[in-house]
């Protein structure tokens, strides 16, 4: 039967980050973020020691988002699609609040910089929203990690760390 053209892409499945996925993700993060070390207001985060979820589709790892869950609060502190309008970010996202909420997390929170426009879009649009900008946060990250660049994505100097934030009320029938 010929296609119409309509018919919807599979969703990623989503699987917790095991120790088989870390080549490929020390490879996928030096080649997007220059080495595994992720710095988010003054604090400097091994990625790969951070538990995770990695999104598959057509067998292949097309994604993979990684947090840190403190107390009442969970810190996305990774997320990379490396296939793009397939819904691997959503279905990330989606997880990882997921595992936040069974953890009881209250708020699910993230780091940007101020060049990344598409992760700003994404986000919002997501239901994020922007709680806080922390003016020439990056210059102090730098110090942690002098490989980030001076400027970022469209040519955007990168100066600043914007904090975007996901109230996660408990779900029905959890007792919270």
């Amino acid at each position: 039967m010929p296609s119409s053209g309509h018919e919807r892409a599979p969703r990623p499945a989503v699987r917790p980050l095991t120790a088989d996925d870390l080549p490929w993700l020390e490879t996928l993060f030096a080649e997007r973020w220059g080495g595994s070390v992720s710095v988010s207001r003054g604090v400097a985060h091994d990625t790969t020691a951070l538990p995770g979820v990695i999104a598959v589709l057509d067998e292949q790892r097309v994604g993979v988002a990684t947090y840190r869950i403190d107390g009442r609060e969970c810190e996305l502190v990774t997320l990379d699609s490396v296939r793009d309008g397939a819904g691997v970010g959503t279905a990330l996202v989606d997880a990882v609040a997921g595992a936040a909420r069974a953890e009881g997390v209250e708020r699910l929170w993230l780091i940007t910089t101020n060049d990344n426009l598409r992760a700003l879009r994404f986000y919002q649009r997501y239901g994020f929203d922007l709680v806080a900008v922390h003016r020439d946060a990056v210059a102090r990250s730098r110090a942690l990690k002098p490989s980030i660049p001076e400027i970022g994505l469209d040519g955007i100097p990168i100066r600043h760390e914007l904090e975007l934030e996901l109230p996660l009320p408990p779900s029905p029938g959890s007792g919270g």
